[in-house]
């Protein structure tokens, strides 16, 4: 597969591929069969990140051969939303005539939104000056005359300049209701808009009817935790970086939902808290035990759920684990499913034409 050129006509063998992969992963467990959900065969991808290749007067976006390190020109990335490929070459058509904006212009990342907003982020290798800033507000505007919802950020070294804001605002069917979610440029977010709906409606529906509150680690920007909070009486929501925390306090006023609360706090230093081991300031104003969660949702790293979080995680009823890794997931499950079944399996898209794959796993404590 090249950047230009996605072997559309493999799709469905390569989903069943994965599909037995993981079928295959999960019988030590017991699990059941997995619920399949397709992504889009292509503009499927709503970030996409390039170098910027400088020749004679010319320059280009480039990619990198993984396995030969081979530079590789791309015009068109079907991977990418449809947004950003209709940008691509404008933006570079502009900057090939702009001596300041394209001197030492390293790098170009791409956040778009299904809301039709993206934002633009130049890198360089240079100080950026008062006239980089008036160049690319002519650029920007020029842009957004044409219709594109834009916003331009330049980065340096120590420096981040944004022209207006650093951020777009994504709308989400979800399940009969349109979820608004600000995504800051630089921090995590969803790759697969439509896999991220089929997720968050996938998680609504395994935790219909349930009681209590839920705990939530890793909740980044608060995309599950709003979804989420209509199944709930209320939630607590626990995440480290700072940009996803203010996003996620911006997203419950914007969708205004009254029963979410977000820590900022890492998910070991929030089991250290709930154990009693250590005490933190950010928790003042706040009884842990006047929550009854039953429930616990985690969408950790690649790495999986340290241990100390485990054997904490163990102790709820039920547990929904969202894995962007299913081999940490099946390490986790070997403790995991000593004391709770798997009784929901989910197989999630959001990588196509790859090797990688996010799955999702209900377990039930055992009787």
């Amino acid at each position: 597969m090249t950047p230009e050129n996605l072997p559309i006509e493999q799709y469905d063998d390569l989903l069943a591929e994965k599909t037995e992969r993981l079928r295959q992963m999960m019988v030590p467990f017991a699990a059941p069969e997995p619920e399949v959900f397709r992504s889009p065969v292509s503009h499927y991808r709503m970030r996409a990140e390039f170098r910027i290749w400088h020749e004679g007067d010319d320059l280009y976006h480039i990619m990198f051969d993984q396995q030969t390190k081979q530079r590789i020109r791309v015009d068109q990335f079907p991977v990418a939303s449809a947004l950003i490929n209709q940008l691509m070459p404008l933006l570079l058509d502009a900057l090939r005539n702009d001596v300041i904006l394209r001197h030492k212009l390293f790098q170009i990342d791409y956040l778009s939104t299904m809301s039709g907003e993206v934002v633009v982020t130049f890198i360089y290798h240079k100080a950026l000056d008062e006239a980089w800033q008036q160049q690319a507000c002519a650029l920007r505007d020029t842009l957004r005359a044409q219709g594109f919802a834009l916003q331009l950020i330049g980065r340096a070294t120590k420096t981040k300049i944004f022209l207006d804001r650093d951020y777009v605002d994504e709308r989400l069917p979800v399940a009969g209701r349109e979820m608004t979610y600000r995504q800051v440029e630089n921090s995590f977010t969803q790759p697969n808009a439509a896999i991220n709906i089929h997720m968050l409606e996938w998680a609504l529906k395994v935790t219909a009817g349930s009681t209590g509150d839920l705990l939530e680690l890793y909740c980044g920007n608060g995309n599950f935790s709003l979804a989420l909070a209509r199944n709930f009486n209320r939630v607590l929501a626990t995440e480290i970086a700072k940009p996803s925390v203010a996003a996620a306090q911006f997203n419950i006023a914007a969708n205004q939902i009254d029963n979410v609360q977000i820590i900022r706090m890492a998910a070991e230093e929030f089991t250290q808290a709930l154990q009693g081991q250590r005490e933190f300031t950010r928790l003042q104003g706040i009884d842990l035990s006047d929550y009854q969660c039953d429930t616990i949702f985690v969408d950790p790293p690649r790495s999986g759920l340290d241990d100390q979080t485990l054997s904490m995680v163990q102790g709820y009823s039920h547990i929904l684990y969202i894995s962007c890794n299913p081999e940490t997931l099946c390490n986790n499950l070997t403790q995991l499913t000593t004391t709770h079944r798997i009784t929901r399996l989910a197989l999630f898209d959001q990588f196509p034409y790859t090797h990688h794959m996010e799955c999702g796993v209900l377990l039930e404590k055992k009787a």
